[in-house]
């Protein structure tokens, strides 16, 4: 059943000819073939196992018995779309508002993240009759074009793209990195007052706030936590302006945060978005989503005269593995599991930062963690080819993470929520012996070239001696050019080792 069609060489080359070349691998420069996975493990093509810290989409683990039996059996039965009755649909609608606000009560049942941020602009348009959107910096809300206009995670990438004059793009809520910090006496007010002068400025030109959109905590932007009661006052200067709120739940929801079953809800009881998105782990792995907002903006979205349909939003099947998505949250106490694994893997971390400067911050809650790396903790300068070193040094030690951020250089945790105690201490300490390398061989290097510098002037000392003016000026070029290039060596060293030593696989 799992025997492998090609050698990997051959897959590698087909995958070359046949997918298109922006379509991204992980570890490019050696990917590895996946064959099978099981719960927090990912195995390849050899039968070597790998530890997922990466895998938000397999929430309940990979291939969960229950998930998958509750799939095929429904396939063995009946797969439709919506327009015929069915009770799986209004199971599970019903399963999935008990776990939100009475407020949101009304759901619309699509295939992917994406599907869903992009039905939540139509919504929000369709209710305000109003355009324009505010979105965060650094933001990610999906690949379709919708979408692209307002994730600058992806439009800042386009050299020549004009941003869409509809978009408005405010700080984001980052209290470690951003322009209102952990110190700041009031930075959920310091940036929510940033949204308002966004929509004044908008006003002013003759715009009209449709919505704002924010993911719940920023995943792509650096697993940035907003300051509690960042949404309520965004919330309100957003409905004043006629507009509404979009909490992106896609990342974050289904009790990953561990002390709450959405994320939203860190932000305190009195906060009820109008529209909440959700995907990636409500399938476990299959290809489903979900919008749910208010009756009010439900009703305004009938009023446009166009029916809303889609193929396979809500089939049976796809209802199926949802109600076994939720019941194994419940029956093995996974949001429990992520917020006891969460605070025991965030402990382990802050040790660690205490032992290495390379750590600038740790931030996170239950099962969804970022590490920052810095070479520098009072600039705060991104340690960029540090945290590219470690996720590759970690493959080679089979365990699976990845860096992200604006300067990809936080280590993100965002592994399955069986993810044990047992996990989270073989990561760390793998990380920890990384680390200690790599701060090792950057004391090494500069210890080397500043040695080098030593022994110049002594050289030049000794030769000073000598009756020779020739040979005193040529040892004292010598000994400049020596220092220089010491100091430049070292300078590159100490900014670039990483990607040196990630390169030339050079021994710690």
């Amino acid at each position: 059943m799992f025997a492998e069609r090609f050698e990997k060489k051959e897959t590698i080359d087909l995958r070359k000819r046949y997918i298109g070349p922006s379509c991204k691998i992980f570890f490019s420069h050696d990917p590895i073939k996946i064959v099978r996975a099981k719960g927090q493990y990912m195995y390849d093509e050899k039968g070597q196992r790998y530890l997922d810290c990466i895998n938000n989409v397999a929430h309940v683990g990979h291939c969960h018995p229950d998930v998958v039996k509750a799939g095929a059996q429904q396939m063995e039965l009946l797969n439709t779309n919506s327009r015929f009755l069915h009770d799986n649909l209004v199971l599970y609608a019903q399963r999935l508002q008990a776990t939100l606000p009475d407020k949101l009560g009304v759901c619309y049942f699509v295939n992917s993240g994406s599907e869903a941020n992009d039905l939540a602009l139509r919504l929000a348009r369709q209710y305000t009759g109003h355009t324009d959107i505010i979105t965060l910096e650094n933001a990610y809300h999906g690949h379709v074009s919708s979408l692209i206009d307002i994730s600058p995670y992806k439009f800042h990438q386009l050299s020549d793209a004009e941003q869409n004059q509809f978009v408005h793009v405010a700080s984001s809520p980052d209290v470690y990195r951003g322009k209102y910090r952990a110190d700041h006496p009031d930075p959920a007010t310091a940036y929510a007052d940033e949204v308002k002068d966004i929509i004044s400025k908008a006003h002013k030109k003759g715009g009209k706030i449709a919505a704002f959109i924010a993911e719940s905590l920023q995943s792509c932007g650096g697993q940035v936590i907003p300051p509690v009661g960042y949404f309520q006052q965004v919330a309100q200067h957003v409905r004043k302006a006629g507009g509404i709120f979009i909490a992106d739940e896609v990342q974050v929801g289904f009790g990953r945060v561990g002390s709450h079953f959405w994320a939203f809800q860190l932000q305190g009881e009195d906060f009820v978005p109008d529209i909440v998105t959700m995907g990636k782990p409500i399938g476990n792995g299959h290809p489903m989503s979900c919008v749910v907002t208010t009756k009010e903006v439900a009703e305004a979205f009938m009023t446009s005269g166009m029916e809303y349909f889609n193929t396979f939003g809500g089939n049976p099947v796809s209802c199926a593995i949802g109600l076994a998505v939720l019941d194994v949250i419940e029956k093995e106490d996974l949001q429990g599991n992520a917020l006891r694994v969460g605070q025991y893997l965030t402990s382990l971390l802050e040790k660690q930062k205490e032992k290495h400067l390379l750590i600038g911050d740790i931030r996170g809650r239950g099962l969804f963690v970022g590490v920052e790396l810095v070479r520098d903790r009072l600039k705060i300068t991104p340690a960029t080819a540090e945290a590219q070193e470690v996720i590759y040094r970690l493959k080679e030690q089979h365990i699976l993470l990845s860096a992200d951020g604006p300067h990809r250089n936080v280590l993100k945790f965002k592994p399955p929520m069986c993810f044990t105690t047992e996990d989270a201490e073989l990561v760390v300490e793998k990380i920890d012996v990384i680390l200690t390398g790599i701060s090792f061989f950057i004391v090494f290097v500069a210890c080397v070239l500043l040695e080098r510098v030593k022994v110049c002037t002594a050289l030049t000392h000794r030769h000073r001696k000598h009756e020779s003016k020739k040979a005193d000026v040529l040892c004292l070029h010598l000994h400049s050019i020596f220092i220089l290039l010491s100091l430049n060596q070292t300078m590159s060293l100490l900014k670039k080792s990483a990607i040196t030593y990630q390169c030339s696989h050079l021994p710690y």
